[in-house]
């Protein structure tokens, strides 16, 4: 990296991104388009000889001489006025993954889709760590690829989960092991159309080759499809929750599967997880399927398996007051995840959602509710719209709150002994939250308050 590469955006991810450019002798352009920011806490993060140029708010294109790649903040649209002015001078934009591809070394597994890839991260991470001892789980699940690409080695393991606007401005990007769990309607608001978002998430396997793996979710119609696709150079696992294949991992009568040509080999029950819900099953199998191609041995892996616990802020249990069980899945922040949690509740569920419009779709969602959810307390800018289509679809007991702290009382006093009172949104967490932890760290504080 013994070039001059500008950073967009100074966020974690672009602060650990300009440090890893500094530390393999680089120079760095940091620029972010908050002019609010503080110049010396941002210089802070670096030693004070550093090859840094720091530029907020308005860009002064005079600094961009000599700049060639440009790594991306994910959160910045690629139709903005400012990566417009970096196309035209010919800047190649590269995601932050992609520079901590070009730098570590080792093995990598990489996990994407709509829905389970934080879990499905995770858990692949312990199986990793169970199975080989030096591994990194990194990328959207929180600890930025760049902050850990130096301290890989030739044997060491990096699993990563990659959100699409990491995939976006990938350039050689390539995984040993893919994984994309399942693809529904998100970021619409972003990617314009599902065809967009799709190429997006499908790109993760672009750089991969007949040495590489791609695990597919055989449920999901449009993975099944690309999984057939005769161009698709990885080869390719299935999985499936619903359906029993010849080959690959399915669920049969409770007993997780592998399949090779017909021949079946029962590897874990579900009852001996800790994970709640059909969805989790599957993401079992999307860990178990990437661990067996990365040859893992599969007493390391299954003992990985039964020791993993649900991750923070998906379908993570919190407290049991007066016989009624407090579930936080912040992390449902689209409709399809936030029915896969309501379908893991055992039982009569009082439902917190609403948040940020993504433009979403909360009509499958409303329709998931059959009979279980009692009561749906909104909050958030979606409010109304949320409470409109609930009404369209039948379902009046309703209620409107003003903060979650609001809510969680709500819930508390409608609640009998037996229910569940259930945070998945459906929503993102901007305008009334920074993100989806933050999210799910009050409504556990307002649960133990109560």
């Amino acid at each position: 990296m013994n070039e001059k590469i500008m950073v967009a955006g100074a966020g974690k991810s672009g602060i650990a991104a300009a440090k890893l450019i500094l530390e393999t002798g680089g120079e760095v352009l940091l620029y972010d388009g908050n002019e609010a920011l503080s110049e010396e806490r941002l210089l802070a993060e670096f030693p004070e000889d550093a090859c840094i140029t720091l530029c907020l708010g308005e860009l002064d294109e005079t600094l961009l001489q000599g700049v060639q790649i440009c790594v991306m903040s994910p959160g910045i649209d690629l139709e903005t006025p400012f990566v417009k002015t970096l196309t035209e001078r010919k800047i190649q934009l590269w995601s932050e993954i992609e520079l901590g591809f070009q730098v570590a070394k080792g093995r990598l597994v990489a996990i994407t889709g709509t829905n389970g890839k934080t879990t499905t991260t995770a858990l692949t991470g312990a199986i990793m760590e169970r199975a080989f001892g030096n591994s990194f789980t990194v990328g959207n699940i929180g600890l930025p690829y760049t902050e850990v690409a130096l301290k890989t080695t030739e044997k060491s393991v990096t699993v990563l989960e990659a959100s699409s606007f990491q995939l976006e401005t990938i350039i050689h990007f390539r995984p040993h092991v893919a994984a994309i769990t399942n693809i529904t309607p998100d970021h619409l608001n972003r990617h314009h159309s599902m065809e967009n978002y799709i190429r997006i998430k499908e790109d993760i396997s672009s750089n991969q080759t007949a040495d590489d793996f791609i695990v597919l979710n055989y449920d999901d119609e449009v993975l099944r499809a690309f999984g057939e696709r005769k161009d698709l150079k990885p080869k390719v696992v299935f999985f499936s929750s619903t359906q029993l294949l010849e080959d690959g991992y399915d669920l049969e009568d409770g007993v997780i599967c592998r399949k090779e040509k017909g021949e079946k080999t029962e590897l874990i029950r579900t009852d001996e997880l800790k994970l709640l819900g059909r969805h989790n099953f599957e993401n079992v199998m999307t860990a178990i399927a990437i661990a067996v191609c990365m040859e893992a041995p599969m007493d390391a892996i299954l003992d990985a398996v039964r020791k993993f616990e649900a991750v923070e802020h998906r379908i993570e249990f919190v407290a049991e007051r007066y016989g009624v069980k407090y579930y936080n899945d912040s992390k449902g922040t689209n409709p399809d995840a936030a029915i896969q949690a309501i379908k893991a509740m055992p039982g009569p569920t009082l439902l917190i959602g609403g948040g940020y419009d993504k433009g979403s779709s909360y009509d499958e969602w409303i329709d998931a509710f059959d009979g279980k959810v009692r009561y749906l307390v909104l909050l958030g800018q979606t409010r109304d719209a949320i409470s409109d289509c609930a009404k369209r679809h039948g379902f009046t007991n309703i209620m409107f709150a003003e903060d979650m702290q609001e809510a969680v009382k709500v819930c508390a006093s409608y609640a009998n002994a037996g229910d569940y009172v259930l945070l998945s949104p459906a929503c993102a967490s901007w305008g009334m939250f920074p993100n989806y932890e933050v999210r799910g760290k009050v409504f556990k504080e307002c649960v133990r308050a109560l």
